[in-house]
């Protein structure tokens, strides 16, 4: 074997194994993963358009992710990650592109997320930045970008996720459940 290709061998398995205790890539525990029962903890959000000062500070606002309340809970899941999203732009359509923030959970089928802020890594105890936005420039962040389209309508999603989230080395993170939430236009 060559030293480039083991080198890399090695480089990858080394990312595979910090992956599963920081986080990265949560491995499902069957094919079909059950879907959660999500609803929004503040009437202002109703999934369409968003609530007046909810969009990023370039555009003026102020926005904070929506408070969700999330029922059916598996057993074994000690986190809850909510990946953001803006379905009309591309680069930040998929997998957290405006954020992954996550939120340790006590075991019980129920939790209620709070409201986190955007534009900021300071977030409420018990919540975390699971990824940082993926937006650069002007538009960067250092955890949750809020909708940010300029007003052009974009649909922004929540992809909810029921996790165990690996602790020690050694360990697999692990998806137990999910669900997408609508959380308005923009």
């Amino acid at each position: 074997m060559s030293k480039v290709r083991l080198t890399g061998l090695l480089v990858s398995a080394a990312l595979l194994a910090s992956a599963c205790v920081s986080g990265g890539g949560y491995k499902p525990v069957s094919s079909e993963l059950p879907g959660l029962k999500l609803s929004f903890s503040d009437p202002a959000w109703t999934g369409g358009p968003l609530p007046d000062g909810q969009q990023c500070a370039v555009f003026g606002g102020k926005g904070a992710t929506p408070p969700l309340r999330v029922e059916g809970i598996p057993p074994g899941a000690n986190a809850i990650i909510v990946e953001f999203n803006d379905l009309n732009f591309a680069p930040l359509s998929s997998g957290g592109g405006h954020g992954k923030i996550g939120f340790w959970h006590d075991g019980t089928s129920v939790a209620a997320l709070p409201a986190v802020p955007g534009d900021t890594a300071k977030l409420p105890e018990g919540s975390f930045v699971e990824a940082r936005a993926q937006s650069t420039g002007m538009y960067a962040s250092p955890g949750y970008l809020p909708p940010c389209s300029g007003g052009r309508g974009h649909v922004y999603v929540a992809d909810v996720k029921a996790v165990y989230k690996a602790k020690k080395e050694g360990e697999e993170s692990r998806l137990l459940a999910q669900q997408r939430i609508t959380i308005g236009t923009y």
